[in-house]
């Protein structure tokens, strides 16, 4: 059987901390937002069949409706804290037989393995793959539509909200598992590129106007390397490592 990799993104609104995270500009005087980015990226990778929204259920993410159309993608609108039943639906939509997980709030992607990894997990029959030890933001998970179905079916509250490998990782004997280490130049606990407070936002702006050229596909070691080179950026960021990696890979 021949596989099929779609990307799932489950999307909403809501947020405490910053409202609107997906739809936040990176550029705005161009009006490219962090979804955009992300999409366009995943738009260069051969091996991924198909990108679908996962939206969640109100009417403030009723615009998410219509980016998808904008960008002439395909959605779902499902419960908004049962992630992983939208993430099944979007495969199920796309006939998908795996998932490329990504978050909406995460605006660049350690793109380089994505096609070798997912040759990996094809050769190998996997039903996760899993890029851990990263800087938060920065990594993805490939899992077989058939793994996430069971994990919905048999997990909790937990396994189904946005933690959605974690029935699988903690269920690992029953699945067939590959848990990919990134270069340690890229294993850095003291830096994030995710958008969850204003202050992430303000580092990702300055980022992505810095490498504007490289977009959608942006080299996370040159951010790594600007980052160092300016600590007061750094420290920022740095009041919100320790909780974001507490709650990684999990």
């Amino acid at each position: 059987m021949e596989r099929r990799l779609v990307s799932a993104i489950a999307c909403r609104n809501q947020g405490s901390r910053l409202y609107g995270k997906p739809l936040q500009n990176l550029d705005v005087d161009q009006g490219t937002r962090i979804l955009d980015n992300i999409i366009n990226c995943l738009q260069t990778i051969p091996c991924i069949d198909e990108i679908v929204l996962g939206i969640s259920t109100g009417i403030e993410n009723e615009v998410f409706k219509h980016l998808a159309e904008e960008k002439g993608l395909r959605y779902v609108v499902g419960d908004e804290h049962d992630v992983l039943s939208r993430l099944v639906e979007c495969g199920k939509l796309a006939k998908a037989t795996d998932i490329f997980r990504v978050t909406s709030e995460s605006p660049f992607l350690y793109y380089e393995p994505v096609e070798y990894l997912w040759k990996k997990h094809v050769d190998e029959g996997l039903d996760a793959t899993f890029l851990d030890e990263i800087i938060d933001g920065t990594g993805f998970e490939i899992m077989s539509q058939s793994a996430m179905e069971i994990s919905h079916d048999k997990g909790d509250a937990r396994h189904q909200s946005e933690h959605c490998s974690l029935y699988i990782r903690e269920n690992k004997n029953d699945f067939k598992i590959s848990k990919v280490i990134c270069p340690d130049s890229l294993n850095r606990k003291d830096l994030r590129l995710t958008v969850d407070n204003p202050e992430d936002l303000a580092v990702c702006r300055i980022l992505f106007r810095e490498f504007k050229e490289d977009a959608p596909r942006f080299s996370i070691q040159a951010m790594v390397d600007y980052l160092d080179s300016h600590p007061s950026l750094k420290d920022l960021i740095a009041p919100f490592t320790e909780i974001g990696y507490s709650t990684m890979n999990r």
